[in-house]
Formats: structure tokens, C-alpha cells, sequence
């Protein structure tokens, strides 16, 4: 599998980086502020209004298509995967639960161990807000494994996996710890004025749709985290595959 030279790249908004595409799928590095797909009051700035432009060249009349395999926050930058075809959206929901998915987040505080466990079930409320409760009869189940890559000051560098997929799971969580995401504007530090939400999905790893093959993706943590920890990564700024 080859990604193509992507003639229509020059209608995609700055921040919006594809990593991979080929005739089933295409994967891109989100940028923080950009929603995935349309809300009531957002219906062009977002990645799939994008990445529909991007296929169909410009041509509003092209029958391409995009379809929405998940999303993420609008504050969180990242990997997102879309899908080509309505099959190979099928296929990489069915097989969401055997997808792996890694994220790096600068929290508040220092962890006190080298690793852990996150385990609540999260109740979303009526104002678009979640929190996190011990009663399993109020809300889903959400476990999160979290391990320290660097501490400096006041924060922490921490690689987290997603074991379940809640709305807002991993900053409703951090924050019930007592280690908020840096730059959390809903759930955070008040008074924290770090200029975005320090959390990144940085690693994606899947079965093709078509050809079944593991796919691993992964996007650089972005430089701003520096900022808060230090240099986060000596592997350069280059988006990179593994097949």
C-alpha cells in the first residue's frame, strides 16, 4: 500500500496533515482547535468539510466521499482515522475495540509512581460536561493506563491508552486523579494559561479494512509541550508509518 501524491493537498486548511491515505482510508494529524466533524454552529471548519474537499478535488459536484470513523475533541490535536468507502467504515468500527490508541498528556503534578491504572464510570450531564463516579448504575465504565515519560516542575509527560473510548474520558479522569491536563479550560486548573490542551493522540495502531494488515501511524507531539516539560521528543517533527 502506497500513499498518493495527493494532488488535491492544496485545499486543505493550514494545521491539517495527511499521514497516510490510499483508496480505503485516509489518516491525518489534527490540529488543537479544529473539530472533527459538524456541530449546530460549525459546519465547514472541521476535518471531514476538509478532507470532502480534499477527495473531490474542489469539485462540489464529485460523488467522493468521506465518512466519519471516529473523532476527537476539538481542543485535542491528533491522529484521526476517516474511511473511503462505507465498507471500510464498517470494518474499522466493528474492529474499534482491537484498535490501539496512545496519547500524550502534560498533567499537573508529578504522579508519584512510574505507572498506573485509571477505573471510574463517567456520567455525561446536560450541560456537555462529564464527571466521573464509583456508582456503575449511573454511568459507563472507563479505564485508562497512564505511564510517566518525563517529570519536570510542576508537570508531568505521560503516555496514556484509551482501554475504553468515553466522551472526555482522559481529562475527566486525569482531573478526578488530581492531575489535570494542562491547559483543560473545562475541566482544569483555574487560572492555568497554557495556550492549549496539552493532550495529543500520537499513535494509532489497526487492522487495514481491506487487506487486514496491521497499520501503525504516529503523529510528533507537538513542540509546544516543550514549554511545560522540556523536549518531548528526539525523533524530529516527521509523521510516520509502520507497517
Amino acid at each position: 500500500m502506497h500513499a498518493s501524491l495527493r494532488p488535491g493537498s492544496r485545499h486543505l486548511p493550514p494545521g491539517l496533515v495527511i499521514i497516510y491515505e490510499d483508496r480505503d482510508i485516509i489518516v491525518v494529524n489534527k490540529p488543537a482547535g479544529m473539530l472533527t466533524m459538524a456541530t449546530e454552529t460549525e459546519k465547514t471548519r472541521t476535518a471531514y468539510y476538509a478532507l470532502t474537499d480534499y477527495v473531490r478535488k474542489g469539485n462540489a459536484k464529485s460523488r467522493y466521499r468521506i465518512f466519519i470513523v471516529h473523532r476527537l475533541d476539538r481542543e485535542t490535536s491528533g491522529i484521526v482515522l476517516f474511511a473511503k468507502t462505507e465498507v471500510a467504515k464498517r470494518t474499522l468500527q466493528d474492529q474499534w475495540e482491537d484498535t490501539t490508541k496512545i496519547y500524550a498528556a502534560v498533567v499537573h503534578g508529578q504522579m508519584g509512581k512510574a505507572s498506573g491504572m485509571l477505573s471510574s464510570h463517567l456520567v455525561e450531564s446536560g450541560v456537555h460536561k462529564v464527571y466521573a463516579t464509583r456508582d456503575a448504575a449511573l454511568g459507563k465504565l472507563a479505564r485508562t493506563a497512564w505511564t510517566v515519560l518525563k517529570e519536570r516542575g510542576g508537570y508531568s509527560l505521560l503516555d496514556v491508552t484509551l482501554l475504553t473510548g468515553r466522551k472526555h474520558q482522559i481529562r475527566v479522569q486525569m482531573a478526578d486523579a488530581g492531575h489535570p491536563i494542562a491547559g483543560d479550560k473545562k475541566y482544569g486548573v483555574k487560572g492555568d494559561t497554557f495556550s492549549r490542551l496539552a493532550l495529543h493522540a500520537r499513535s494509532i495502531t489497526f487492522a487495514h479494512p481491506f487487506s487486514g494488515r496491521s497499520m501503525t501511524l504516529d503523529a510528533p507531539v507537538p513542540s509546544v509541550f516543550a514549554q511545560l516539560v522540556g523536549r518531548v521528543e528526539a525523533e524530529g517533527a516527521e509523521e510516520k508509518m509502520r507497517l
